[in-house]
């Protein structure tokens, strides 16, 4: 029997020149709400802040590597890239240094996957590239996706996170709200299930598009869902909005989001809804097979 333990502790360097030790960088977080810092660790995979358990903003790898089965993932239109319609000044650079800091070609990650044994067509988006705005790009990838999951005969769950529309390509990334939306009726015509999972933030034209037109919408705590920003609905309307105003929290009482589920619980979740609609696939081809 151990009498006593050991504590953890973290190592503290000593900088040459300096007079007293330095902590390591990366090994602290403050968090956004309560402002405390936090010991990245104790974040744990789902990264929630353990004294007021917000929930961090996450890469689409990280949301892949909780959400999806084990080496079950296969990319879709990997080789659907950025271009510059505009011309707009230092967009391709721009694009270029997201693509190394963020180790994606664009703001979504589609593909298929299993999720607890159930197969899915997955879109994840991600705010790290450029705040997560849809430009002609993740309009055709997010297109492609529920195409391609038609001709699977596959359920579509998808993670949005998004600004909105991408301003360095004008009216063309406007016109992706009305072809995801076309594409999104095609596939519900078809009888099929389409999940949303709105995260922090999901505004503009994502919410104005297929980020809502989820056959069942699912919201992390805390998330940000609304069209304009706040600061711009306040000064048009003259008048102060409450604290809580866009949270997914008050938009679930308003009846927009379906239910509102804790990060750890989301992958079962998940594989529940999709498990509860796989008989409506299972009729659906059984009926193209007649």
């Amino acid at each position: 029997m151990r009498l006593f333990k050991k504590r953890p502790y973290i190592t503290l360097q000593k900088t040459e020149g300096e007079n007293g030790p330095q902590v390591p960088d990366g090994m602290f977080e403050k968090c956004p709400s309560c402002q405390k810092p936090i010991y990245v660790k104790s974040l744990g995979k789902a990264r929630r802040c353990p004294n007021c358990d917000y929930t961090f903003r996450i890469s689409a790898q990280e949301r892949l590597s909780i959400t999806v089965d084990p080496k079950t993932f296969k990319e879709w239109d990997k080789d659907v890239t950025t271009h510059n319609p505009l011309d707009f000044p230092d967009y391709e650079y721009k694009i270029s240094q997201t693509q190394i800091k963020t180790g994606l070609r664009e703001a979504v990650l589609t593909g298929e996957a299993y999720v607890q044994g159930n197969q899915a067509a997955i879109g994840i988006m991600d705010s790290n590239f450029i705040m997560g705005s849809m430009g002609q790009a993740v309009g055709e990838k997010i297109t492609r996706l529920f195409e391609k999951a038609l001709d699977k005969n596959l359920p579509v769950v998808l993670f949005t996170a998004s600004g909105g529309a991408r301003m360095h390509e004008g009216i063309f990334s406007l016109m992706q709200m009305a072809k995801t939306s076309a594409a999104i009726k095609r596939f519900s015509d078809q009888g099929l299930f389409y999940l949303t999972v709105l995260t922090d933030p999901t505004t503009g034209g994502v919410t104005a598009s297929f980020a809502m037109q989820g056959d069942i919408i699912l919201a992390e705590p805390g998330a940000l869902v609304g069209f304009a920003g706040k600061r711009v609905i306040e000064q048009t309307i003259k008048a102060s909005l409450p604290d809580d105003f866009q949270l997914a929290e008050t938009v679930l009482k308003n009846g927009f989001i379906d239910q509102i589920v804790d990060r750890e619980k989301l992958r079962s979740v998940i594989a529940e809804l999709i498990d509860m609609h796989s008989y409506q696939a299972d009729r659906v081809e059984e009926e193209g097979g007649s």
